[in-house]
């Protein structure tokens, strides 16, 4: 049996550059389903820094953070807003028609 390639380590990695952050959340909001984005949004919080820092930078506390981005988290559009400022991300939208252009691409 072939051994599982261990890829944290250079997930993190790519996470740690804005650019890659935001197009790796753009991937897994795709799938349109809240507890994988959250999960991403975890991996790139963790690759920025962690929680604490996160916390310091966004004036949240880290309770409302971890609860906030757990599994059942429900986070509010503004407290997302905030968390993705600190990674200079920004939450957007697109129409299908720019969804399809770029998959096409």
């Amino acid at each position: 049996m072939k051994r599982a390639v261990p890829y944290h380590n250079d997930l993190m990695k790519a996470l740690s550059n804005s650019t890659e952050a935001a197009a790796y959340l753009n991937a897994v909001a795709e799938d349109q389903d809240i507890k994988f984005l959250l999960k991403a949004l975890r991996n790139v919080v963790e690759a920025q820094g962690g929680i604490t820092k996160l916390s310091k930078k966004t004036k949240l506390s880290r309770t409302q953070l971890y609860r906030t981005l757990s599994v059942d988290g429900n986070p509010e559009i503004t407290t997302l807003d905030a968390i993705l400022k600190v990674y200079n991300i920004r939450i957007g939208f697109y129409s299908e028609e720019q969804v399809q252009r770029r998959h096409a691409a």
